[in-house]
């Protein structure tokens, strides 16, 4: 990676997204996101070594543009210079997860999944959503207190996820270990290269996990998501075993960490705006809208990360061919210039084109799903649990640069 120092001039290391290791810029990283968009928004950040972008109309650029790839994944001499050898196995997984993919690869794997991963599908599985919902809230119920984050918003999305792929909920607790791995991976890795053994034995582990799914799958045929990723075909195109490998990892991972950040999340902005819950249960026609500014207001995924394919300039800044360029999404949500009085959480709010989901060919297929999920899970809550009030003064976010979720959430009802 080229360092552009001719254009950089002096780093202003007080907008260093390092910055977010601190557990006070954590739980609140809406001011340093402010001053990068105004003092500096195109950044060029020392510390990770790459251009830190926060601005919607850049990160929209970012994120559209054919100048940026998302084959962002480090060859393995990349990884040997950073002393980081032992992700070589992570990277060999990531390369094949369309996520990190460009055009055409991108849209072959992509147009594959989607035949799978259909609307339909996703729709079927609202009344299993409720019924899993009510089951989990009846185990505390009686309680009269709750942990959102440990009772609701980690098992739904983990039970539905593993019942959609087809594999079993048994294994709940291994699978969610390893995903929050690949999470931490995904987001923090720079920050934390001595978990790197823990984390290539985790994707080593559901690597083997789910090559072994795959083949049971194959002897016998189910109606899940990975028959369905092993069956699809296009003008005679299929997945290989490892792209299905790699690509129901990247679902396990998305469909838990996602989810359950949004309604942890949600939830958590609701009640610190009482006036808004309030029109929100007398009106419960305005939950969609209200999902969506809950996802523009605390985005559950904070960035996303590219890579240059040519020398351009973005921003007044000259940024050279293979630099990173990390895309703030949580940042663009904020921007004065696209959303009027962004700071502001307005369950009414019409013009909502946030960027939670990503955007474009790499927009999250899994978004449907989240999103009815989460319907679900507010409807009923609000349904049955009366008087849904905090248990904690200061909310606890997980140290995750790029995951922005919480770790608890008690309340009482």
């Amino acid at each position: 990676m080229t360092v552009n120092t001719t254009t950089v001039g002096k780093a202003d290391s007080a907008l260093g997204l390092y910055r977010l290791l601190d557990p006070h810029v954590l739980a609140n990283p809406y001011p340093l996101y402010h001053r990068l968009r105004t003092e500096s928004p195109v950044h060029w950040d020392p510390f990770l070594k790459a251009w830190v972008v926060t601005r919607y109309a850049d990160v929209l650029a970012v994120l559209s543009e054919r100048h940026f790839s998302a084959r962002r994944t480090p060859t393995p001499d990349d990884l040997a210079a950073l002393g980081l050898d032992a992700l070589v196995p992570i990277a060999q997984v990531m390369v094949r997860q369309m996520l990190f993919m460009d055009p055409p690869d991108h849209g072959r794997i992509r147009g594959l999944a989607a035949r799978a991963f259909t609307p339909r599908r996703i729709e079927n599985l609202r009344a299993h959503i409720q019924d899993i919902v009510d089951s989990l809230l009846d185990q505390v119920q009686g309680q009269g207190r709750m942990d959102v984050i440990a009772d609701l918003a980690v098992p739904l999305p983990a039970i539905v996820t593993e019942e959609l792929l087809g594999i079993s909920t048994s294994d709940r607790e291994q699978l969610k270990a390893w995903s929050a791995d690949f999470a931490t991976m995904l987001g923090n890795f720079q920050h934390n290269p001595d978990r790197a053994p823990r984390v290539r034995r985790s994707v080593e582990e559901m690597f083997q996990y789910f090559g072994i799914a795959v083949h049971e799958h194959k002897d016998r045929p189910r109606n899940d998501l990975i028959s369905a990723f092993l069956g699809v075909e296009q003008e005679g195109d299929r997945l290989t075993d490892d792209e299905v490998i790699a690509n129901t990892i990247m679902t396990m991972v998305g469909g838990q960490e996602t989810t359950t950040s949004l309604i942890g999340n949600g939830l958590l902005t609701l009640l610190q705006h009482p006036d808004q819950l309030r029109e929100l249960r007398s009106d419960p026609s305005l939950i969609l809208s209200a999902i969506e500014e809950m996802l523009r207001f605390e985005s559950p995924i904070q960035h996303t990360a590219r890579m240059t394919t040519e020398e351009l300039e973005l921003g007044g800044k000259r940024i050279h061919k293979r630099e990173a360029v990390i895309a703030v999404l949580g940042a663009a949500n904020r921007d004065p210039e696209r959303f009027t009085d962004p700071d502001q959480f307005d369950i009414h709010r019409q013009d909502n084109r946030h960027m939670a989901f990503g955007w474009a060919s790499h927009f999250c297929f899994g978004a449907p799903l989240a999103r009815i999920e989460a319907q679900v899970a507010f409807e009923t809550l609000f349904q049955r649990m009366p008087g849904l009030g905090l248990q904690l003064e200061q909310p606890e976010w997980q140290e995750n640069l790029c995951y922005r979720g919480l770790t608890a959430l008690p309340v009482a009802f």
